[in-house]
Order: structure tokens, then C-alpha cells, then sequence
């Protein structure tokens, strides 16, 4: 991350000790994870254990240490999707990512997740990208729904794929 642009963003909260996690959301926000160099800056300038940072950082399912990529993908795993067909869905996602859930593309494109639940359960089982949700979500809709990712040209208006 940007010195520069991480001495103002603890600036903005004027060192105040009470602000971290604040500080560390809009840190994850402009890179998209916390970066150890950020971590390590913002606990000697706040002097506080770099220890208690990463407890933060890993306590919050907000936060994470690895990079993200640009676009986020989110499979539902709970008991409608499952049943439904949620794993051969993640396991479509996979095979066309290149990678396993939790992870993260080598080109930082995409990152895949699952979720317990999105209370979605009408239209399971459901994918989540970009915050766009994709209702009865099926193996043979992956591809191109990744490829109007892909393309940037973003989420289609009417959340098919």
C-alpha cells in the first residue's frame, strides 16, 4: 500500500487507538486485503502489538490476509442449496477458476468463497458475485456468467447469467 496513502488514512482518525478496526476496514477497502507492510505501519505509528492487529484481523470474517481478487464469487452452502445442488455448483466454479474455494485466482481476477446460509433458499441454490445474486444457479450457467465478469461489463440487469 501507498505510504502516503496509509499515513492519511490514519490521520483521518487522528491516532486514536479506538478507530483501528475502522482503520483496517478502509485499509481492506482500498487493497482489498491487509497487507503485512500496512499491519506493521499502523502498529508502530498507533503503538500498539502488532499481535493484537492480526487478532483483529483474524477475528473479524470481514477482514482477510490473503489478497482478493477483483471480483468476488460466493457459493451458498446451506441445507437448500446442498440439496439442491450447491457442492456440484461450487465444484463448477472451481473447475472453471482454476482453484479451490477459499482461494484466489493467480491473475487476482477472481476469489471463490462458500457461505452456511444467504437466506436465499426460494431460488437455491444460489451464487453471489459482485454482490449480485444468481438464483437457481446450475453447472451449465457458470461459464458464461464468469465470462460477463470477465469482460467487465459487469452484472447483467436482470440477474440471469
Amino acid at each position: 500500500m501507498d505510504l502516503t496513502r496509509l499515513e492519511a488514512l490514519i490521520d483521518k482518525y487522528e491516532h486514536d487507538e479506538g478507530a483501528v478496526i475502522a482503520l483496517l476496514q478502509d485499509v481492506q477497502a482500498e487493497e482489498n486485503y491487509l497487507p503485512r507492510e500496512a499491519l506493521e505501519h499502523i502498529a508502530e505509528r498507533l503503538q500498539v502489538p502488532l499481535i493484537q492487529l492480526y487478532g483483529l484481523a483474524t477475528f473479524y470474517k470481514a477482514f482477510t490476509l490473503k489478497p482478493k481478487g477483483k471480483h468476488q464469487v460466493v457459493c451458498c452452502m446451506g441445507t437448500a442449496c446442498h440439496v439442491r445442488g450447491g457442492q456440484r455448483v461450487v465444484e463448477a466454479f472451481e473447475r472453471e477458476l482454476g482453484i479451490r474455494a477459499g482461494d484466489t485466482t493467480e491473475d487476482l481476477e477472481f476469489s471463490l468463497e462458500t457461505v452456511n446460509c444467504v437466506g436465499a433458499c426460494a431460488v437455491s441454490p444460489i451464487a453471489i458475485v459482485d454482490g449480485h445474486y444468481y438464483g437457481h444457479m446450475s453447472p451449465s450457467k457458470i461459464k458464461r456468467l464468469l465470462q460477463q465478469h470477465r469482460s467487465d461489463k459487469g452484472a447483467p440487469t436482470n440477474g440471469k447469467p
